[in-house]
Order: C-alpha cells, then sequence, then structure tokens
C-alpha cells in the first residue's frame, strides 16, 4: 500500500512539474510574442528588453538608459518608478542598477590628465570617479574609497549640482596639491581657496555625457564597467578584484 502511494506522490510531482513548465513556455511565448508586437508598432524605437514585470497584465520595457512600463496592447506608457511596497523596493531603480552594472564603456585612458590622481598602496589597480563636490553620495563615496587598498582612482570633477559646484570644482582643480584639497574638502568640509585657473572641468562635463554618467558618483573600472552611487569598500574592492 505504501508503494502505491509513494508512485502516486511521485506521479503528481511529476505532473505538478509538468504544469509549472507549461506555464513558464506558456508566458515566454506570450512575452516573446508581445515583443514582436512592440517592435512593428514602435520600428523607431531601440527596445534592449521587454519583459513580465512581475505585476499581472503588466510589462517592462528597456529603451535605451529608459525603463518604462505598459499592459500587452503597447499603447498606454506609464515612465516612472515601480515600487513593491511590501518589500518596500524599488523595483525600477534595481533594474536600472542591474542594466548599468552590464554596461560597458570604454575606459578613458587618454583623457586621465582631466583628473585628480590619488595613488593608495600599490596603486595596482585603476578606477575612475566622476564626482560633484557637493553630492552628499560622493562625499560618502570618498570615506568608502579612503578605506581601499592598492588602487589609482582618477577623480573627475563633475560639477552638475548648481554654481557652488563649478565654484569648488575649480577651486580644486587650481589649488597647489589638488589630492589633497579635494580629501580636504570631502572628508572635512574644508573649503579650498577661491583661484582659479584654466580647467578641464567643461570637457569632463562632456567626457562624462558621451560614457552615460547620469549621475554622481560613478564609477569606471579599467575593464570599461560601469557602477553608480556610494558603494561600500567592500563591493568596490571585489568588483575591482586583484590585490584588496
Amino acid at each position: 500500500m505504501m508503494k502505491i502511494k509513494q508512485l502516486l506522490a511521485a506521479i503528481g510531482l511529476c505532473v505538478l512539474g509538468s504544469n509549472v513548465g507549461a506555464q513558464d513556455a506558456a508566458r515566454d511565448s506570450a512575452t516573446q510574442a508581445i515583443a514582436a508586437r512592440f517592435k512593428a508598432m514602435y520600428p523607431q524605437t531601440s527596445f534592449s528588453a521587454i519583459r513580465a514585470s512581475g505585476v499581472a497584465g503588466l510589462y517592462e520595457v528597456v529603451m535605451g538608459n529608459n525603463i518604462a512600463y505598459t499592459d500587452e496592447s503597447g499603447r498606454y506608457f506609464i515612465f516612472g518608478h515601480l515600487f513593491d511596497m511590501e518589500e518596500q523596493v524599488d523595483i525600477t531603480d534595481q533594474r536600472l542598477a542591474e542594466q548599468q552594472a552590464r554596461r560597458k564603456v570604454v575606459y578613458p585612458a587618454a583623457f586621465l590628465d582631466r583628473a585628480i590622481k590619488t595613488i593608495k598602496g600599490d596603486g595596482s589597480r585603476q578606477l575612475v570617479v566622476f564626482s560633484d563636490p557637493n553630492c552628499p553620495y560622493c562625499k560618502k563615496l570618498e570615506q568608502e574609497l579612503a578605506k581601499v587598498d592598492n588602487v589609482t582612482i582618477y577623480t573627475f570633477l563633475y560639477p552638475v549640482l548648481g554654481d557652488d559646484s563649478k565654484t569648488l570644482a575649480v577651486a580644486t582643480w587650481c589649488a597647489r596639491d589638488r589630492t589633497k584639497a579635494w580629501s580636504d574638502f570631502m572628508l572635512a568640509n574644508k573649503r579650498p581657496p577661491l583661484v582659479s585657473c584654466v580647467t578641464p572641468i567643461n570637457d569632463n562635463v562632456v567626457l562624462g555625457s558621451r560614457l552615460g554618467v547620469t549621475g554622481t558618483p560613478t564609477l569606471i573600472a579599467a575593464d570599461g564597467r560601469m557602477l553608480p552611487g556610494a558603494a561600500s569598500a567592500a563591493k568596490i574592492a571585489e568588483w575591482l578584484g586583484g590585490t584588496k
């Protein structure tokens, strides 16, 4: 009798597994059909991804650096952030971070003379950072970067938060010791003296835009991987790889 029950249980599991597989296949087929429809409806738009959002009837559509949501008709689009209130998670923000992490750009090796150079330890790893002096997340990042060893950091001054950011960026670049002036302000809020000189700051803004820098801080590894935001020292060290 036990053998029959065990056999029936096994059959039940097989049927359940088959049903789940069939549901997944049906969902994938429906998504592919919807993707084909959207591309036919909007032939001038480059869709890099079209997938189920996790909300019934709502699809996530990725167009370049933008994420939107729509139903299967594709007629109406919602541009904004989708939140899971139960989990207290910004789903769109997660998707954007994942998308950014997968992106690679050409490492700006030809423009490193426009950046503030900071060598830590043996300086064996290279890291580019686009940073605004008035960005609170940039200051938080500097606290974390202070804990990362064996790295050469190239900080491109990227003042996008207003006139005072531009003033601070110019004063920092024109200081006698740029590295110290940057560290003093970002870690101790000690403003550099107001001096002026020829700076590459406007060129940095153009370079950042071309590289797809959409906010500060943005980190770029030597292999072109991008990491937005004020990551922890442990995450940065792991992301960079090599000698800690």
